[in-house]
């Protein structure tokens, strides 16, 4: 039992008091912010400053990343939708209603996560047009900074809020003991 309890303890299920919770909150919205519809912006980047070999690249892949999120969304999006809803609902549910804190953590950092996931499916419908007719890098790569910034503004709304839920959660308990 001695190995459980030092588990327990590294692994804190107390999260908004857990260190380990806001570095990996930091790391998601991080790398959501990072990779844009799975191209990542220093690809992007580097194809406005260099151009050529750089800028066709990122044609390429941001063409494979878009075809395939539309076969993902055509394909399976409603047992996905499904899927993530009932996930979400059971999280919120038990979060919310039955105040397990864990599953509140869980809830603040995939719920908004589903937004970013929405805002790339529609991003990538709306990209494959201009894919298909042969669009100048450049365009593009303003077309997903503008994209990244849409996910950014979703993150720091996501982060503000999960700091004030933990702030408060974190006080709530602290005045009950």
């Amino acid at each position: 039992m001695h190995i459980f309890d030092t588990v327990f303890e590294l692994i804190n299920m107390r999260s908004f008091s857990n260190l380990w919770y806001w570095i990996a909150l930091a790391v998601t919205w991080s790398s959501a912010s990072h990779w844009v519809l799975g191209v990542p912006f220093d690809m992007v980047l580097r194809a406005r400053r260099k151009g050529g070999r750089a800028a066709e690249d990122l044609v390429t892949l941001t063409r494979v990343n878009v075809a395939r999120l539309l076969t993902i969304g055509r394909e399976g999006g409603v047992v996905l939708s499904v899927g993530v809803s009932f996930v979400l609902t059971c999280l919120g549910v038990l979060g919310f209603g039955y105040g397990m804190e864990f599953a509140q953590a869980v809830f603040l950092i995939a719920f908004p996560l589903s937004f970013v996931g929405l805002l790339s499916l529609r991003a990538a419908a709306r990209f494959e047009p201009l894919l298909n007719d042969g669009i100048a890098p450049d365009a593009l790569a303003r077309l997903l900074a503008r994209h990244r910034v849409s996910i950014q503004a979703v993150g720091m709304v996501a982060i503000l809020v999960t700091t004030m839920w933990g702030m408060l959660h974190n006080f709530s308990i602290s005045v009950l003991n």
